[in-house]
């Protein structure tokens, strides 16, 4: 991995890292879905001008357009609905921390789908050991505080299956897609059902009361989440492959711990730093910052 790359790709595990507290910090004021509706809805009203002004031919193929509306409905659509729901009921760290989950699930089905990311000894010990971490940091914090926290925790560990598989599928199938393209076009696919159900379920996205916090929280996730994040997404995976894109969600959960005890004061234990530590090593060595052979062998 080279140093641009590797520098990207940290910058992308920090906008993901951070997207957990503002998640809580929305769905506090806001119905979860229907701020999901928001968040898609502003990113599209800037997106879209941005991809239109850009130009560029559009998918042609039939499939292309499935493609896209199919893996954009459960990543943004799906995933959404349950990782906003979920949320409500546990800590934001403990939501990276299940949403940790995300490259072990992204192991499986790149095994299991894509050729050339065949899972070795050395990645599964390694993914043992990160998940291994996660569960150090949180083994003093996982306190099921009744069924809805029971059942919060189910919805997010489900959302991250819905992150694994699209990235995957994309990886297989959507590698010749412009990454605005598939984002503006996967935004789309999305929001349509997200609306129906806020509105059946959660009432008139009219009616809702906005304050200070949820509006912030909105204009952060629809720009730096929903934009940047996911564009810096798709740019990654074109380079580095979903296995490696997906394992920064094992760093996230060390950064989500600190700032859910700085803003939400949500308890951080002292296993924190033993689980940082394993998953450091862990991500080091999926992303063989510990490979010691020619440089040509990198991406």
């Amino acid at each position: 991995m080279s140093p641009f790359v590797l520098a990207v790709w940290l910058l992308t595990c920090a906008i993901w890292s951070t997207v957990w507290l503002f998640i809580k910090l929305g769905v506090r004021d806001v119905p979860p879905v229907t701020f999901a509706v928001f968040r898609l809805g502003t990113a599209l009203a800037v997106l879209a001008p941005f991809a239109a002004a850009r130009g560029g031919a559009l998918p042609r193929a039939r499939r292309d357009w499935i493609l896209i509306g199919a893996t954009g409905f459960v990543l943004l659509g799906v995933n959404y609905a349950l990782l906003n729901w979920g949320i409500q009921f546990i800590s934001s760290g403990l939501t990276a921390v299940l949403q940790a989950l995300t490259p072990a699930f992204g192991f499986v089905f790149a095994h299991l789908l894509l050729h050339d990311e065949k899972m070795t000894r050395v990645k599964a010990a390694a993914l043992l050991l990160g998940i291994a971490g996660v569960g150090v940091i949180f083994s003093h914090q996982l306190h099921v505080a009744g069924p809805r926290a029971l059942w919060g925790s189910v919805a997010v560990v489900a959302g991250s299956a819905c992150v694994a598989v699209a990235y995957v599928v994309m990886r297989r199938h959507g590698n010749h897609l412009r990454p605005i393209v598939v984002t503006a076009g996967q935004m789309l696919a999305a929001i349509g059902p997200l609306a129906i159900y806020a509105v059946l379920v959660e009432g008139s996205l009219l009616r809702v009361r906005w304050t200070a916090t949820s509006a912030l929280a909105l204009l952060y996730l629809a720009l730096a989440g929903s934009i940047v994040g996911v564009w810096l997404n798709y740019w990654l995976l074109h380079r580095i492959g979903a296995t490696r894109l997906l394992v920064m969600g094992l760093v996230e959960p060390l950064i989500a711990v600190v700032l859910g005890a700085i803003f939400l004061d949500e308890r951080m234990t002292g296993w924190t730093l033993a689980g940082g530590l394993c998953i450091i090593v862990s991500v080091g060595l999926v992303l063989d910052l510990f490979h010691r052979g020619p440089r040509s062998a990198r991406l």
